[in-house]
């Protein structure tokens, strides 16, 4: 029997080896950690009795996944919940930016920009099926359905600070460039538009729900479905080496999907790896980083906006220029006084996550790359700055800044979540410019983290594309 084995265990390693698996390969993943998941894992961070999702928390790309839709997942406990409000944007003026499935809750938070707002994500909503299949691809396929990728492909090379001309009010404007932000990049540089425009097509489309539980029930689907294909994670083993595989098996495996981080791979494969591959991971570049902080509360947050208390998830930044000029400074390295925070309310549509009336609340800023300082106040501020009276509330606080999200998951390079700067290059070509951007030179050695198309998100489309084509080539 063919022998696989997959390093590290996050959705795209999961992902990986499940595929494999379903075409009977003997299916091996190690993972560094006492608990397999990655990015996706949940825990009591504050008070006993409360779930934080410990990175990734809104899963859009979840629910859309092709791969993941395959699976049938819900069999094995994964429920998703949406919330009625996906995402909100409130402003120091007391208004908000709404976006969710339901477009008239859209549609009366924009006013006079509905319209144009319908209008420029009408095509890439109504035809979402077909456009997750092209853009969770990597660049170089030929396209199924080419005028809906050409349609949006127009909208995505678009940098998010022209996109936000088209709007008259600062609503929508703040809306499109919270979405934007996700992609921890300058918003004035081209295809800075890519992930707001996808995000908000699947806010639309699809939503963005939890799973129920916190995110680990998803990482606990996936285990599940692999061990019913006799697949086996195995974990506390951190690989090191090429050559501790070997110890580990017995032998070499015949495939090896490595689901790190470019760094990562450089380390485990050393010399094996071709002089020119090695020489473009080292050139990779990580992007900024992200300063965690998970709070339990007392109650509910006392926003401004009561629309916000219907939202699962809220973008603080202000408006759509302050939020632009402030990820420029991140990305030069500067910290700003007010950085963009992306703040969950899973809890809303997930009771199982609370204790009593204590709630769990998630929040991060985007901070420089490898930052050391202490943003906490910082994101505190934000809140309160929209919630007056937020402060008090507070029960206990954990928190997590860029050394202790890469110390906690390797992946995380500087505490860069998005396991790579989302340069134009980057967003296009990524590790590397190449027609297989999986392979790794070395024959039966593939990368399938989020540093490989179609990027990051909780979608295992990485892992599952890494896998078809070492299938393709061991065939």
């Amino acid at each position: 029997m063919t022998s696989a084995v997959v390093v590290g265990s996050g959705p795209n390693g999961l992902a990986a080896a499940i595929r494999l698996a379903q075409d009977g390969l003997d299916v091996t993943v190690f993972e560094a950690d006492d608990r397999p998941g990655g990015g996706t894992r949940s825990s009591e961070l504050t008070v006993p009795g409360v779930v934080h999702d410990e990175c990734a928390a809104f899963h859009p790309t979840g629910v859309a996944s092709p791969f993941f839709s395959s699976l049938d997942l819900e069999r094995h406990g994964l429920t998703w919940r949406w919330p009625e409000v996906d995402l909100a944007h409130p402003l120091d003026d007391g208004r908000a930016g709404l976006a969710a499935r339901d477009r008239s809750h859209t549609a009366r938070s924009l006013g006079a920009d509905a319209r144009t707002w319908d209008k420029l994500f009408r095509n890439a909503t109504n035809n979402f099926d077909d456009l997750i299949a092209e853009v969770f691809r990597p660049l170089a396929h030929a396209p199924r359905h080419p005028f809906v990728l050409g349609r949006f492909g127009v909208h995505a090379l678009a940098p998010a600070t022209w996109t936000t001309r088209r709007f008259d009010d600062d609503p929508a404007r703040a809306l499109f460039t919270g979405v934007a932000a996700h992609a921890f990049t300058r918003l004035d540089t081209p295809l800075s538009s890519s992930v707001g425009m996808m995000l908000t097509a699947a806010a639309h489309a699809v939503g963005w729900p939890i799973a129920e539980g916190g995110t680990e029930s998803i990482t606990r689907a996936l285990v599940a479905e692999l061990a019913t294909l006799g697949g086996k994670v195995v974990t506390g083993t951190p690989i090191n080496s090429i050559g501790q595989l070997r110890d580990l098996t017995g032998s070499r495996p015949d495939i090896v999907i490595l689901d790190t981080a470019p760094q990562g791979a450089l380390r485990i494969l050393g010399d094996e790896l071709p002089g020119r591959i090695r020489s473009a991971l080292g050139r990779y570049r990580y992007g900024p980083a992200a300063f965690k902080v998970d709070l339990a509360i007392e109650g509910d947050i006392p926003w401004t906006n009561a629309d916000c208390t219907r939202a699962g998830t809220v973008h603080l930044g202000g408006t759509a220029e302050e939020i632009a000029h402030v990820e420029k400074q991140t990305v030069r390295g500067v910290m700003a006084e007010r950085p963009f925070v992306l703040l969950g309310q899973q809890y809303l549509i997930d009771r199982t996550r609370s204790q009593g009336s204590v709630n769990p609340v998630y929040a991060y800023a985007h901070v420089p790359h490898g930052y050391t300082g202490d943003a906490t106040e910082a994101i505190i501020g934000q809140i309160e700055r929209f919630a007056p009276g937020f402060r008090d509330r507070i029960v206990a606080v954990s928190t997590r800044n860029p050394a202790a999200l890469e110390e906690h998951n390797a992946n995380y390079v500087g505490g860069d979540i998005s396991a790579g700067a989302n340069t134009a290059r980057q967003i296009a070509f990524r590790p590397r410019v190449a027609v297989n951007p999986y392979a790794l030179g070395i024959p039966g050695v593939y990368l399938c983290s989020s540093a490989t198309p179609p990027g990051a998100g909780v979608h295992g489309m990485g892992g599952f594309h890494a896998a078809e084509s070492a299938l393709a080539r061991a065939h």
